[in-house]
């Protein structure tokens, strides 16, 4: 017989996986990573009254694309993998895609644990924990190599003096600052994951089952 078992901090789990995981997705494929001024014909990168550049690992955002429709204000800069901008992109759009993979299929299934708590005998809390710290460390190698890919030409093209781990006149986008939060609260629900296992086989958890009841809500 299913149980529908819902506590505050199994819910608490569960909102915070799907989250993460949803903030995660949104930074990889946006454009603001980098944020500089475009060049323009007798003007520097760097001039004042240059346009805004952004730039992401897989989009870009130009001042000639301002007269484009909404949805095409963030177009991919790439016709393959092979013409991301960097090696170290490359990497980095590797370890984020593996890692936002993760976390959404954690996403998925921690919707379902109200029901099934356990598969095979194993917690499905400690299953998707464990995922999740997996995803974490997939997503802290990308956002380590993003930076070493700042001496590419496109990065330049966003500011001068850019070099690896050195932005230069470019400053980091919101989707970079998202990225990272975003790690750490990867990490934080893999810990969570082992309190929300706690919380859902408690005994008095297991006195509401052996009552009969098949909805059980807990503080």
């Amino acid at each position: 017989m299913c149980h529908v078992i819902v506590t505050c901090r199994s819910m608490l789990w569960t909102l915070l996986s799907i989250v993460v995981a949803f903030a995660e997705l949104v930074a990889f494929i946006s454009a603001d990573w980098l944020i500089g001024k475009a060049k323009t014909r007798g003007a520097e990168p760097a001039d004042t009254d240059s346009e805004p550049y952004y730039l992401g690992i897989l989009c870009i955002r130009t001042p000639g694309m301002q007269q484009a429709p909404r949805d095409a204000l963030c177009g991919t800069y790439a016709k393959s993998f092979g013409d991301i901008a960097s090696g170290f992109w490359q990497a980095t759009a590797i370890f984020l895609a593996v890692g936002i993979f993760i976390l959404c299929v954690v996403a998925l299934v921690s919707v379902f644990t109200m029901c099934v708590q356990s598969i095979m005998k194993k917690s499905i809390f400690n299953v998707c924990g464990l995922l999740q710290g997996i995803a974490g460390l997939f997503l802290i190698l990308g956002l380590i190599l993003y930076p070493a890919g700042w001496g590419c030409q496109k990065a330049i093209d966003c500011g001068r003096h850019a070099s690896p781990y050195k932005p230069g006149d470019c400053s980091l986008g919101w989707a970079f600052y998202t990225a990272t939060g975003g790690t750490v609260l990867t990490f934080i629900c893999a810990v969570f994951s082992a309190q929300a296992e706690i919380a859902t086989s408690s005994d008095k958890v297991q006195e509401e089952i052996e009552e009969g009841k098949n909805l059980i809500c807990l503080l």
